[in-house]
């Protein structure tokens, strides 16, 4: 197969000392790659030398089957863009004007926009949703803003792949979420090809089509996001210790309370997760059943919970698993029932809620 992007045993680092090697990947036109890793990992290093603002040490970088390291400064600023996290310096110079830098590569030694440049400014602008701030100084907008107004700036160059280092950092949830539907759209309308770093690992196995694990020395794994996120690797790749994080959910919990479990309780369908937090968060170990291994509430009772009463999947809830319910229930001080109504694959849940009130127990809603 012909591949858009290519790496190929190539090797990055500084002053002559290679930090990474062998990194090989390849990437078909439109696809999107996430660089994930620890802090200090590399991920930074590698954007730079594929962008060429770093000599390799060892291999090649190519696209669309040119080495990269052979463009002269012209050709590759008309098929790359950059957008790293470095501040810009201007002097003067309005948002608009920042934006229309993306435009230089196109005007000749002028650097004279046309009519049809500034359309495509405009375009950017709006596409990022900077066009109400373009009037305003560069240096004293926000960092959130700054950053968009830089996304602005490489679309506009037009590029056919863009290398990003942590582009949503100072952007808020609403603006993320616009940030990587921008990118999509860019993707499936004209083939833009991405290579970017991040921190949040649930945008990345949303947003991206291959994802490169760096852990500081060399490329972990290469593969698509289900190949990544799978249980237990992303706590090997960043050292988790303390608390835990599940791969399937992109969800990181807390370390669990310690002690002998005080609570009992009983949840399900997703009404147990914010009880069990709270509980967490004030210290006391408790636990919790009947779950579905399937149930919303399940990842977060196992990261959180002393103990889970745990059914299999889409199997009716036995006698046996209810008796050991029950008999933990007993030996808890108090109950929550985080549940109101109980639905026909509930029944067991609305047996344990009645048999804590023939026991006495101390019942509390969720």
């Amino acid at each position: 197969m012909a591949y858009y992007f290519e790496a190929r045993q190539m090797s990055v680092g500084y002053q002559g000392e290679p930090l990474i090697r062998d990194i090989e990947i390849a990437l078909e036109k439109g696809e999107i790659l996430t660089l994930i890793g620890p802090n200090g990992a590399g991920k930074s290093t590698i954007l730079k030398s594929i962008a060429g603002q770093l000599k390799l040490l060892g291999g090649a970088a190519y696209l669309d089957k040119e080495e990269i390291a052979g463009m002269s400064g012209s050709q590759l600023s008309q098929k790359m863009a950059v957008v790293f996290t470095e501040k810009l310096k201007t002097e003067l110079m309005t948002c608009e004007d920042v934006v229309a830098t993306g435009r230089y590569p196109y005007t000749g030694h002028f650097g004279i926009l046309s009519e049809s440049d500034y359309d495509v400014v405009n375009e950017a602008m709006e596409l990022v949703h900077v066009t109400e701030i373009k009037d305003k100084d560069f240096t004293k907008i926000s960092d959130g803003q700054r950053q968009r107004v830089m996304l602005a700036r490489a679309i506009c160059q037009e590029p056919q792949i863009i290398i990003m280092d942590e582009p949503t950092s100072y952007l808020d949830v609403k603006y993320k979420l616009e940030f990587l539907s921008v990118l999509q759209n860019l993707r499936s309308k004209k083939g833009l090809t991405v290579i970017m770093s991040l921190h949040e690992l649930e945008l990345a196995k949303r947003v991206s089509d291959r994802i490169l694990c760096i852990n500081g020395e060399y490329v972990e794994r290469f593969g698509r996001p289900e190949e990544i996120f799978v249980p237990g690797y992303i706590e090997k790749l960043f050292g988790i210790e303390t608390g835990s994080f599940d791969e399937e959910n992109c969800s990181m919990e807390l370390e669990k309370a310690t002690g002998e479990p005080e609570v009992f309780v009983i949840a399900g369908g997703g009404s147990g997760r914010d009880v069990y937090r709270s509980l967490q968060r004030q210290g006391i170990p408790f636990i919790t059943g009947i779950i579905y291994e399937n149930d919303l509430d399940y990842p977060v009772a196992k990261a959180l919970a002393a103990q889970v009463v745990a059914a299999k999947s889409f199997e009716p809830v036995g006698d046996e698993l209810l008796e050991a319910a029950k008999e933990k229930l007993s030996a808890c001080k108090k109950v929550i029932c985080c549940k109101n109504v109980f639905g026909s694959f509930e029944k067991a849940n609305e047996e344990l809620q009645k048999f804590a009130k023939a026991a006495g127990k101390q019942i509390s809603g969720g």
